[in-house]
């Protein structure tokens, strides 16, 4: 029995989300009957991170285990033949079956997760950027956004920014990362973590978001992180800018993952 490691991009506009569902109009299902159309037997799949309907990914990586001999270019060429065109596998690579006593997870063996969220500041929405960016008309000050977003560096309860229907065992996660980059009208939000809660990032930028149009001062981001509530927080921000952007794991297990930057960035 093979472990195959995939990575896989799409654009979620449309889609149910990843995980599968009755519905069968999810990235999940989409895979797995390409999978099977190609392999001719059914293989059942575990990704790094579910995404919501309507986020994308630049590089989701997902698993399966096969008693099917092929090569690795064979399932990315096969595969795709039977995606639509909004999924694409990139790459496919046979992970190690054991290495000191651990098994290849997609989710488990991910030290840290990076999404980007993308938002389009200007006064009129862009036709060219719907359902692939947010979108705020009034002026934001990312300077200001910046200076809050330092608050929710490191270890927290991340309890104000989690959904209420967030299945995760704990809410204390590892902020590592957060960076904003303005690039003319378009602001591009970098959040790293050892792993996010259900609308962890998109409930992050809307609080951000109302720091940025002045409703309250940095320091506020501090505040929301200490009461522990979601009520204490802005609303939830729309998917539309949000991509599953990379996975960080051990280099010893070898996957080819690629640098995917942003399409016009």
């Amino acid at each position: 029995m093979k472990r195959i490691a995939l990575g896989l991009q799409y654009v979620g506009t449309g889609w149910n989300g990843y995980q599968k569902q009755p519905c069968r109009h999810t990235i999940q299902d989409s895979l797995e009957i390409a999978l099977e159309q190609f392999a001719r037997t059914r293989l059942a799949t575990t990704c790094a991170g579910r995404t919501d309907a309507g986020v994308h990914a630049l590089e989701q990586v997902i698993h399966f285990d096969t008693e099917l001999d092929r090569p690795m270019a064979s399932w990315v060429r096969g595969t795709n033949t039977f995606l639509p065109d909004s999924i694409a596998v990139r790459w496919a690579s046979e992970v190690a079956p054991e290495l000191d006593g651990q098994e290849f997870h997609a989710r488990y063996s991910a030290r840290s997760r990076t999404y980007h969220y993308v938002l389009y500041n200007h006064a009129q929405p862009s036709a060219l950027l719907a359902g692939r960016a947010g979108w705020v008309f009034r002026p934001l000050d990312a300077a200001r956004m910046a200076e809050a977003a330092r608050h929710l560096i490191g270890l927290h309860d991340f309890s104000s920014f989690r959904a209420a229907s967030c299945q995760a065992r704990t809410p204390v996660k590892d902020m590592q990362e957060i960076t904003i980059e303005r690039r003319g009208d378009v602001i591009v939000f970098t959040v790293r973590a050892s792993a996010f809660l259900h609308h962890m990032v998109r409930n992050l930028v809307g609080a951000l978001v109302y720091v940025g149009l002045g409703r309250h001062e940095p320091d506020w981001m501090k505040e929301v992180l200490a009461a522990r509530d979601r009520d204490a927080a802005a609303p939830t921000f729309m998917p539309d800018g949000l991509y599953f952007a990379k996975i960080d794991y051990d280099p010893r297990w070898g996957l080819p993952q690629e640098a995917v930057p942003l399409p016009w960035m």
